[in-house]
């Protein structure tokens, strides 16, 4: 199942392979991509990826989550992010990016929330956002859509988890306001208004999701899946499905831990689902999308140590993937 085609929209994506956003931290502190984007985007594309979704990308200089990561808060990031998208098209994958502001997990000097509570650790206390600030942010991300969508990326995700910005909105455990905003979903509604408003709509928009919290009183699949049916009218297209990240709490994982929470998320809210959590076995992710649990698994670390697992390992499945003809001497 894990090799066979999948077509959202008009885009057909050749497996349900999926590198996830990971954030590399290696941009020049303008935001700016370089050749190691390049090259590291390059080589899982030539590896057989599916989908490949470019790791967090700032839509404010003060929404990063550090000062070296890649930027879409201007138009002259596009240039260096349309680079990334033809190396990607060119070695075999679809081109996925993730734009996302950091709110109150933003290592700059004055960092943002919904509300005054900070996240712990070393991250300063956030300045709660007046009506001003949060319609600053919504235009950000509506010019981060437009930007991505000149680079040439095919899929769009918002990022919607992992205790950042958005996520913050959507959990009760930091935001505390009380005026509109206390309700979460009434932000991500004004973002995915604001992002659809330009994103095409022959193309995919993904959102990401932290689908449970962990302690008492955070955000659940069942209050995850209700923001989400609040929105999907606006052209949502795919969810991808995390957990944790807003509060610090450990979190028992082991391969394949989100999988169930991507499959109630799936059947709550009716759409195509991105799952995953600490898979390194082709088996386990085939089996995942087989017993529809998900419609497409990520990848994360295990890409970080091994990007030609796909073109290696397919035929433990059975399955043979067009080996890379540089590389062809190579082949088991």
């Amino acid at each position: 199942m894990l090799f066979n085609p999948i077509k959202i929209k008009e885009t057909e994506f050749k497996n349900r392979a999926v590198m996830p956003p990971m954030c590399m931290y290696s941009a020049n502190e303008l935001g700016f991509a370089n050749d190691f984007h390049m090259i590291h985007y390059g080589t899982r594309a030539l590896g057989g990826v599916g989908l490949i979704i470019q790791e967090a990308t700032a839509v404010d200089p003060d929404g990063r989550i550090t000062v070296n990561d890649l930027g879409i808060w201007s138009d002259e990031h596009v240039k260096g992010l349309k680079h990334i998208v033809d190396v990607m098209h060119a070695n075999g994958s679809v081109a996925g990016i993730q734009i996302n502001h950091a709110g109150r997990k933003a290592k700059v000097d004055h960092p943002i929330g919904p509300s005054a509570i900070t996240y712990g650790g070393d991250y300063k206390m956030p300045k709660e956002m007046t009506v001003k600030d949060i319609k600053d942010v919504v235009k950000a991300f509506k010019e981060a859509a437009r930007r991505a969508d000149e680079a040439g990326y095919d899929v769009l995700e918002i990022h919607g988890a992992h205790g950042y910005l958005i996520f913050e909105f959507l959990s009760p455990l930091s935001n505390q306001r009380k005026d509109q905003y206390k309700d979460g979903k009434v932000f991500l509604r004004e973002v995915m208004e604001a992002v659809s408003s330009v994103w095409p709509k022959e193309k995919i928009l993904a959102l990401r999701v932290s689908s449970y919290e962990y302690i008492e009183g955070g955000v659940t699949p069942e209050s995850i899946s209700e923001a989400i049916n609040y929105v999907k009218d606006l052209g949502l297209d795919l969810i991808d499905v995390s957990s944790g990240g807003n509060v610090l709490v450990k979190i028992k994982a082991f391969p394949g831990y989100q999988l169930d929470l991507a499959k109630q998320v799936k059947e709550l809210t009716g759409l195509p689902v991105i799952g995953g959590g600490l898979i390194t076995e082709l088996t386990l992710a085939s089996n995942a999308i087989g017993s529809k649990q998900c419609d497409m698994v990520y990848f994360g670390r295990v890409l970080l140590r091994d990007p030609y697992l796909f073109i290696n390992h397919a035929s433990d499945l059975g399955y043979e993937i067009k080996y890379p003809e540089p590389y062809i001497r190579g082949k088991k």
